[in-house]
């Protein structure tokens, strides 16, 4: 394994055990965006990731995906294969650990640490068909009986 492989973080620190290398500041939206792509699709190109996000939402240049994906990469979010012409990105931090670190932070910026609160708010702000409440339910109940 040569330095550019070599995990930025240490094992035993607490931004370890959240998913998160030591020190690194929390996503930005544009920074998730590209995340979410990443664990999507696995390794890829800048040109792939800027075409799904183009997919996504409105016109983001070549060269805009580029910069933040090269800051990503300096931060530590990213890691960069360039042993060819065409450098190959993959993500160093685990999804699901990452989101519950994002949602976590909103949930206690937003409100106050209460999840309760908002699950009120999603659920009263749009219409949940019974599908989704069978589901919500099924969730509840496995919750409670792993309890």
């Amino acid at each position: 394994m040569n330095s550019k492989d070599t995990p930025q973080e240490q094992p035993d620190s607490p931004a370890a055990d959240e998913g998160l290398p030591q020190a690194m500041p929390e996503p930005t939206r544009a920074q998730l965006e590209i995340l979410q792509v990443l664990w999507k699709h696995g390794p890829s190109t800048v040109r792939f990731v800027n075409d799904q996000l183009n997919q996504q939402r409105q016109t983001l240049s070549y060269t805009s995906t580029l910069k933040l994906m090269q800051i990503m990469h300096e931060k530590g979010m990213l890691q960069r294969d360039a042993s060819s012409m065409t450098h190959i990105y993959s993500t160093t931090l685990e999804e699901q650990k990452t989101k519950g670190v994002v949602l976590k932070k909103f949930v206690d910026a937003m409100y106050n640490g209460s999840v309760k609160n908002l699950m009120l708010e999603l659920l009263g702000n749009e219409k949940t068909t019974n599908k989704e409440w069978d589901t919500i339910k099924d969730l509840l109940n496995k919750l409670d009986d792993d309890q």
